[in-house]
């Protein structure tokens, strides 16, 4: 099997799941899933990725990941008990090759709450198979040695820069296996320098801290869900802090793109969020933006926490460390880069929620290529409401 467990998913799943449990019981959604690397045909690779589908959908929680959930500060008794009926139902999932283009196309459609789950497990699964199939002779010991040189990089680093690293990487790991080796590595050899895992299973199994808030279907949702589309973001963080109650505190930033955030996030929720996470766009422009915002709004940038997670590499992000220390709290999610580094491509794979109760969804990105949208006009409606310019569709 290539999952074995339903915690093998990021943190956030379950804490955006808790308020969608809380909150938004009866949304109805629709997921869809791209590979954005040119030249990738999965088609061949389908009957093996829906056999890893449908072992996914035989399994439920243990009693042991129940209580470790349950342990969190920030999971309740009711989303507990709730996941102890959990699981995941085929009916809401296909996989089918692409009519138009060589490729698979996988769709997910039904409530939020029963499929909000599919989005980690399915893409480590895809990861898992292409590279059984393209790479049945993987070269670990390349892995090893690019794992060891970044552990010296990190180990070599002025003791005064305060830097920590996190495993953002089960979407597009290699394999189960060398995410589980990785993390007892970093564990054994970086000690005070890893932060923990976003993976929840993994951070049960290796002692660490599991790692997470909110991701961008979150928002995008609140576009359905909320009062009027251009307080969505708005509502978005007023609902997670009502949820939370100042738990849980990092804002993603990129929804609508910085501007757009910068507008909403305003002295009440500087003052009320731990920090806010970039995921795309320059991230040396971004925390210049952030720092200054806190400082127009009477908050001490010093005090927040700055989480970087866009195609990071280890020695990026020890120079953005370097460009803040003193200035704000930094904190790094490495994902591909730590997960999918043993020499061969690693594959560019999403998947994106489209609509939420019936209607359409869109996230605007810093970065054109991140832009998610299915209808254009929609889009193009949602830039002319926040103010934003026209970039591209991907």
């Amino acid at each position: 099997m290539i999952i074995e467990s339903l915690l093998d998913t990021d943190l956030y799943k379950f804490t955006m799941m808790q308020v969608v449990l809380h909150h938004f019981p009866g949304a109805q959604v629709e997921y869809v899933f791209k590979c954005r690397t040119e030249g990738v045909d999965l088609a061949p690779h389908g009957e093996e990725i829906r056999a890893g589908i449908a072992e996914l959908c035989r399994l439920r929680f243990r009693d042991d990941e129940l209580r470790y959930l349950r342990s969190l500060r920030f999971m309740k008794s009711d989303f507990v008990d709730f996941l102890g009926l959990f699981h995941f139902n085929e009916k809401y999932i296909r996989v089918e090759n692409s009519r138009d283009a060589p490729g698979l196309d996988i769709s997910i459609r039904g409530p939020w709450l029963h499929t909000i789950l599919y989005e980690i497990p399915v893409l480590a699964i895809v990861s898992e198979v292409y590279f059984r199939r393209t790479q049945p002779g993987p070269d670990l010991a390349e892995g090893r040695r690019r794992l060891a040189a970044k552990v010296e990089l990190v180990r070599r680093l002025e003791p005064e820069l305060l830097f920590k690293i996190s495993d953002f990487g089960t979407r597009r790991r290699f394999s189960r296996d060398w995410h589980d080796e990785i993390i007892a590595t970093l564990k054994r050899d970086m000690t005070e320098r890893f932060a923990g895992t976003s993976n929840v299973w993994l951070a049960m199994k290796h002692g660490v801290t599991p790692l997470g808030t909110m991701a961008h279907e979150y928002m995008q949702a609140c576009q359905a869900l909320g009062p009027r589309l251009r307080d969505s973001q708005v509502y978005a963080f007023d609902v997670w802090a009502k949820e939370y109650r100042g738990d849980l505190g990092i804002a993603i930033a990129d929804t609508y793109g910085t501007d757009a955030f910068l507008r909403d996030f305003d002295m009440y929720f500087c003052k009320l969020f731990d920090g806010a996470r970039h995921d795309s766009g320059d991230p040396f422009a971004w925390g210049e933006r952030l720092i200054e915002h806190y400082r127009r709004n009477r908050v001490d940038p010093r005090a927040k926490t700055l989480i970087f997670s866009d195609q990071l590499s280890f020695p990026l992000a020890i120079d953005i460390a370097r460009r803040f220390q003193g200035r704000a709290l930094t904190s790094f999610g490495i994902g591909t880069n730590l997960t999918n580094d043993l020499g061969c491509e690693p594959i560019n794979i999403v998947v994106k929620m489209t609509e939420c109760n019936g209607q359409p969804v869109a996230k605007v990105s810093d970065a054109p290529g991140k832009t998610v949208s299915k209808d254009p006009g929609y889009l193009a409606y949602l830039r002319q409401v926040f103010g934003l310019d026209k970039t591209g569709v991907n």
